[in-house]
């Protein structure tokens, strides 16, 4: 995903370098998202790899998803290796049934646009 973090950083450039904010970031660690790792003075201290997901958390939480449903995609053994993994099979129903409910919320945003078009072009 990105190649912009070379060796280590601290929370504060991980932020920077993914737009994530340190509020952000600690949130995804405490959730499970994210697991950076520590310094001797206690300080996160954020591999390549760690920022990395940072960038696919981001993804999947732009794309809608809850960090519960997250947690548990991002848990599964061939997301641990592969980032850009399929679904596993176990949660596929699931997400699926959550693209359900969003592809409602469109139809019901796109119908209140429309009413609202109306009303200007009126």
């Amino acid at each position: 995903m990105t190649q912009l973090v070379v060796g280590r950083v601290q929370i504060s450039e991980a932020a920077r370098v993914t737009g994530a904010t340190a509020r952000s970031l600690r949130f995804y660690e405490q959730e499970g998202l994210i697991q950076p790792g520590r310094c001797a003075n206690g300080y996160r201290d954020y591999c390549a790899a760690t920022v990395d997901r940072v960038l696919l958390v981001r993804s999947l939480l732009d794309s809608g998803l809850p960090t519960a449903l997250i947690q548990r995609v991002l848990s599964a053994p061939a997301a641990s290796t592969e980032p850009a993994a399929p679904v596993p099979d176990a949660l596929r129903a699931e997400v699926e049934l959550y693209r359900q409910r969003v592809a409602v919320q469109v139809e019901r945003l796109t119908a209140r646009l429309s009413a609202l078009d109306d009303l200007l072009a009126g």
